[in-house]
């Protein structure tokens, strides 16, 4: 996510961000009787053509609080539910089309970033804003990992006009590229151009791991992708002839959001991918990936097997396929260290070393090739 000005943003430990403004001194869902949806004035006129109204859950525990939040927001023209813990907005979220959830860090049943995990765990490309009295060294003292999330402080000057600016700016932003983005997405690509080199959909080893992934797990395609900044590009794609996709269209833009995998039983009942033409076009019906993480934690590609008919993978599929993830990320790593040493031209020596290893390591690993731990991925996701 992006500051909504020019000012500087501030990135604390805990990897939040500190939202700064000029004046700031810190630099189709359901409704229920509990949550009742309330729907906020017509845009002004002149208003910026990007902007739209907006679906906002607003959570906090103080009614008067929540209260405030919900009228600044509704008087710019959006729509807002109010809830009052972690729970009932993880449920909310969950429930259907939320486009951004504004938070109170100090909840009933926990945290503002407690909340965050959760959301990024069901609907990973859900706006967070932290709206709250709480400073940053209180928050980064929290042990949340990697949750990112925008923080605006209450007490800033103007604060409900900065609110509704910071809103528009991260939902407008995720509305103008179609598809999710990582919160580390310019790191990410910064860490993908030192692996995707010129030759790499030549390499055998990519072609020999995919084949052997698609005859283990009995599957339609089996493929290595790496995932640039608008569209995915196939290594390797052993049972079709991909050769690109455009990150709108392609499921593993949601798996580089994973932690861990990506398991889509039946495509036609997943709501993130059920309208979406290109699958039916290419025979997806059931979909497993995991995410190619680099040895400093950039995710910069995935390994993925698809169906064309709904299926299920068993805990041994996905460990198997957690190994398969490992041996291509391998793979990647030893051809950029090659490539720094001075072998970069494919088919020179370099390369020629790299499928040598390649080839040894599939040979001592036969059908679920690659070490134990590594760079592959870890346990079971959703």
């Amino acid at each position: 996510m992006s500051p909504v000005s020019s000012s500087p943003t501030t990135t604390i430990s805990v990897r939040f961000r500190v939202t700064a403004f000029p004046s700031c001194r810190s630099g189709a869902y359901r409704s229920s009787p509990r949550c009742r949806f309330r729907r906020g004035k017509s845009l002004p006129v002149g208003a910026n053509a990007a902007t739209r109204a907006c679906d906002i859950a607003c959570v906090d525990a103080d009614p008067d609080a929540r209260q405030d939040t919900q009228d600044a927001l509704e008087d710019a023209g959006h729509a807002t539910v109010g809830c009052e813990s972690v729970a009932e907005a993880a449920d909310l979220v969950s429930a259907g089309d939320i486009d951004c959830v504004v938070t109170e860090y100090s909840l009933p049943d926990g945290t503002g970033l407690d909340l965050t995990a959760e959301i990024r765990e069901r609907t990973p490309d859900t706006p967070c804003i932290l709206f709250t009295d709480a400073s940053p060294e209180r928050i980064a003292s929290a042990r949340h990992g990697d949750v990112v999330v925008e923080y605006l402080p209450r007490d800033t000057p103007e604060a409900e006009a900065s609110l509704v600016r910071l809103v528009e700016n991260v939902v407008g932003q995720r509305s103008q590229v179609g598809y999710p983005l990582p919160p580390d997405e310019d790191e990410r690509l910064a860490a993908l151009a030192q692996y995707d080199r010129p030759g790499l959909a030549a390499v055998d080893a990519f072609d020999r791991l995919t084949a052997l992934a698609r005859a283990h797990f009995c599957t339609d395609v089996a493929f290595v992708g790496l995932v640039d900044a608008h569209e995915e590009r196939f290594l390797a794609c052993a049972g079709a002839d991909w050769e690109t996709l455009t990150r709108e269209d392609s499921m593993c833009t949601h798996t580089i959001l994973e932690d861990e995998m990506l398991v889509v039983k039946d495509v036609d009942a997943d709501p993130r991918f059920a309208d979406n033409d290109r699958l039916d076009e290419l025979d997806i019906a059931a979909y497993v990936g995991v995410p190619l993480r680099t040895p400093r934690g950039a995710t910069v590609g995935a390994f993925c097997l698809t169906n064309g008919e709904p299926r299920s993978f068993s805990a041994d599929d996905r460990e198997d396929l957690r190994r398969f993830a490992t041996e291509a990320m391998d793979q990647l790593e030893l051809r950029r260290r090659l490539a720094e040493a001075g072998g970069d031209a494919p088919g020179g020596s370099a390369e020629s070393a790299a499928n040598a290893a390649g080839e040894s390591g599939l040979a001592e690993g036969g059908a679920t090739p690659g070490p134990d731990g590594g760079t592959g991925a870890g346990g079971e996701g959703r």
